[in-house]
């Protein structure tokens, strides 16, 4: 499953990445397979979603949460 996928108060697990240079810039942002992520928030219109990750909130582009396979707690 995607994380785009999720729904609002979902929690997942990282499992992979889709092999683009955007992966890079999300490892580097603390997204990394074995990372628990929870939803938080969807913007009014469904774009952007918050995340909690590693202590912190972060905000993603749908098309970015796309590369992201995540798997449900």
């Amino acid at each position: 499953m995607k994380l785009s996928d999720l729904a609002l108060g979902q929690q997942a697990t990282i499992v992979d990445f889709n092999k683009n240079e955007i992966s890079i810039k999300l490892m580097e942002m603390g997204l990394v397979p074995g990372e628990v992520v929870y939803i938080e928030k969807f913007a009014p219109l469904g774009d952007p979603i918050s995340i909690a990750i590693a202590g912190y909130s972060l905000s993603l582009r749908l098309n970015e949460a796309e590369n992201i396979t995540v798997e449900i707690l």
